[in-house]
């Protein structure tokens, strides 16, 4: 692997674990019971955060970013 891609993929996957905190964040702020399902399943807490854009936007977007990385890394 290249240095490049090294860095990205690190930095791709370092976002990615920004974004499932930030996520964490919101979904506890609603209610205890989505905070416990965002951190048993991460896959539902991103669909949380398609559904509640207004609280859970920011952490998409850093999601979002973190896949543009990793994707640039390959």
């Amino acid at each position: 692997m290249e240095p490049t891609s090294a860095v990205l993929m690190t930095y791709g996957l370092a976002t990615l674990l920004v974004s499932w905190i930030l996520l964490l964040i919101a979904a506890w702020d609603e209610d205890y019971a989505w905070g416990l399902f965002a951190v048993f399943l991460p896959p539902v807490a991103y669909l949380y955060g398609l559904f509640r854009l207004d609280r859970a936007g920011q952490s998409l977007l850093v999601a979002l970013v973190g896949w543009i990385m990793i994707y640039m890394a390959f």
